[in-house]
């Protein structure tokens, strides 16, 4: 095991002064705080003993009755597992499917995370190439024949922002299905999305060859430490015997809380404003890219949703060498080269524009440029 680059980066950011694009953390802005304080009291005084008592391994059954009305695609809450955030969704799916030795495929570049989930069960993973569309099928299909399965974030992707097209999808999920090779697909930004929502996922194509994570931490709020795998029915039981090995069940009382708060519809009215936020601020961080790195030879892109935009480097510069020189400018991002399981592109980086003002987007993208400017 090893260390989170990016949490060892955070330690940076907690300077005064410094301007951090390098979390991969929501807007606290966008916290329901008067929905928990009214859901805390409602569940401590009508199921309070219940709340605070151990409870059972799979979940909340109205919980995991809302997350399966959720999905587009026919699901029983009999496949829904609560897990302690989406994380431990990707620890348990490591243990239950990965033996020593064991090929896992992941997209070129990948979420750090999952690497770390992933890394223990000492699996050798193997980057498939990808582009701006996602997954590149055909060297999926090379690289696919005894693989236990393939990690993808079609949706508004940690760490580059990119979103799968359609025809991508359509194409994944026919060449995995010929294959035979399960898909793990890795969905917390989903709901993220600008201006019209992503494509249907992947395990809607084909549900019994894929399983799927999500999270409540980037549309309500990631202290409460909840998420969710859905998974085939064949499965579940291996995955229930690994969580309740790890924790038992996830926090009783916190699920009460989210299952109070989204009983009357509130995700339908709160998940919007979040949208409109990051939006302002993605349009932020993109002006001002194109403001301050005029004829830098930097490139960047342009996301449809999530936290995240992707960045490379003129020729010759190497982001882990300009980090701490955009440091001392008061600015802080994310090295790309952490996001890859093999032959990382040490020219990227990974900034995030959603917990920081627009005033200070500006201030820090041009610090960002001064310092590739001096590099160069």
């Amino acid at each position: 095991m090893n260390p989170s680059v990016i949490r060892e980066i955070l330690k940076v950011t907690e300077k005064p002064g410094i301007i951090s694009f390098a979390g991969g953390l929501p807007s606290p802005k966008t916290f329901p705080v008067d929905a928990f304080a009214a859901a805390c009291e409602a569940v401590l005084r009508t199921d309070g003993r219940a709340a605070l008592q151990y409870a059972s391994s799979e979940g909340l059954p109205a919980l995991r009755e809302w997350i399966a009305g959720q999905l587009p695609w026919d699901v029983s809450p009999d496949q829904v597992l609560i897990t302690t955030g989406s994380q431990q969704g990707l620890d348990l799916v490591a243990k239950v499917l990965i033996d020593e030795g064991s090929t896992v495929l992941v997209e070129t570049p990948t979420y750090l995370g999952a690497l770390q989930a992933f890394t223990p069960m000492e699996p050798t993973i193997v980057s498939v190439d990808s582009d701006a569309e996602g997954v590149d099928v055909a060297d999926l299909v090379k690289k696919a024949p005894g693989a236990r399965f393939l990690y993808v974030l079609p949706n508004f992707q940690n760490p580059t922002g990119r979103t799968m097209s359609e025809a991508r999808r359509a194409a994944l999920v026919a060449a995995a299905q010929a294959a035979g090779l399960p898909i793990v697909e890795d969905n917390p930004y989903g709901d993220l999305w600008f201006d019209q929502p992503p494509p249907k996922p992947l395990t809607a194509r084909n549900p019994e060859g894929c399983i799927y994570l999500g999270s409540f931490s980037k549309v309500l709020a990631p202290g409460l430490r909840l998420g969710y795998v859905i998974a085939p029915k064949a499965i579940m039981p291996k995955l229930l015997q690994a969580k309740q090995a790890s924790d038992l069940h996830s926090p009783s009382f916190n699920q009460r809380m989210v299952a109070e708060v989204l009983k009357d519809g509130f995700i339908d009215r709160h998940v919007p404003t979040i949208r409109a936020l990051y939006k302002s601020q993605c349009a932020a961080m993109l002006d001002a890219l194109k403001t301050e790195m005029t004829g830098l030879d930097v490139q960047w892109n342009s996301p449809d949703g999530g936290m995240f935009l992707w960045v490379r480097l003129p020729a010759g510069l190497n982001a882990v060498e300009l980090l701490p020189k955009a440091v001392d400018k008061g600015v802080a991002f994310v090295p790309g080269a952490a996001f890859y399981a093999t032959e990382a592109d040490p020219r990227t980086l990974r900034l995030s524009f959603v917990t920081a003002s627009v005033e200070q987007i500006h201030i820090g993208i041009k610090a960002l440029a001064d310092a590739i400017r001096e590099a160069v």
